[in-house]
């Protein structure tokens, strides 16, 4: 019988390919046989993750892009397209928060900078929708295709402090869903759009948030951990089962999910 977890000739573009998460996937989504588009502000930053790709018989190539900028996106796409010939997946990762769109402790609501704010909502949530439309476009001509974003556990639950980002996760978790009904509707059903949403994986972005230089950890660590029923931080290589899933036909009939990968952090009331 057919593996319909196969991902073996797919063509996968990945934004965001900087970070921990990205690395992870595309290093695990090439060693089963995908092709991988890594898409950067900063080529030279994932040099070594290409290398470790290819040196393994994996293909991979850097582009560099600004997400923000819908002609960087055209463009991209086009040097993509001439490079692998088309576009399977297309994984939204790139995110990220700013300390004005943070409540800290000693703050109110009220201190909440505006102009971070809108940073934020435009890296995590315009910086998933300009590449869905610039690349559900051409999987709309090509009648076929699977966007794969990356929300948060911050978009259901109401975490503390992070109100920027909760909100255009939250945003973000919405446009996924109207999108992939839309596609659906109009193109036909081999175009998905779906969502994970991790728990809390430690990053280089909240490394010292969750962790104490000496490994412990810090007050907010212990409540997560407190409130994980699994009783631990995920490590970025669990999040890779889920993705291919989504990504091979064994999902063809899911369209409009948000998966949770959180050692049952969502599940658990607390009590």
């Amino acid at each position: 019988m057919d593996n319909l977890f196969d991902v073996t000739h797919k063509v996968v573009v990945v934004t965001g390919a900087g970070g921990v998460l990205a690395a992870a996937i595309s290093e695990r989504l090439a060693a089963s046989g995908a092709t991988m588009a890594l898409l950067t502000r900063k080529p030279e930053e994932i040099k070594p993750l290409v290398e470790g790709i290819v040196s393994t018989g994996g293909k991979a190539k850097a582009f560099k892009t600004d997400i923000l900028s819908k002609d960087s996106l055209m463009e991209v796409r086009r040097e993509v397209l001439q490079w692998a010939g088309k576009v399977d997946v297309l994984l939204n990762i790139a995110g990220g928060n700013l300390p004005g769109a943070t409540i800290k402790e000693d703050q109110r609501i009220f201190d909440i900078s505006m102009e971070d704010f809108d940073r934020v909502m435009r890296l995590n949530l315009n910086g998933t929708i300009l590449p869905s439309l610039v690349f559900g476009e051409l999987m709309a001509d090509q009648k076929q295709g699977n966007i794969i974003n990356y929300s948060s556990m911050a978009a259901d639950r109401v975490l503390t402090r992070v109100a920027g980002y909760s909100a255009s996760k939250a945003a973000m978790e919405n446009f996924t869903k109207w999108m992939a009904v839309d596609m659906a509707i109009k193109f036909g059903g081999a175009i998905r759009v779906n969502a994970i949403a991790p728990g809390f994986f430690v990053g280089n972005q909240n490394r010292s948030l969750l962790m104490n230089e000496d490994g412990s950890y810090t007050d907010r660590g212990t409540k997560i951990i407190n409130n994980t029923p699994m009783g631990r931080f995920g490590n970025a290589e669990e999040l890779n089962g889920t993705v291919q899933f989504l990504c091979s036909d064994a999902s063809k009939f899911i369209t409009g999910a948000v998966i949770p990968v959180d050692g049952g952090f969502n599940a658990y009331s607390g009590v």
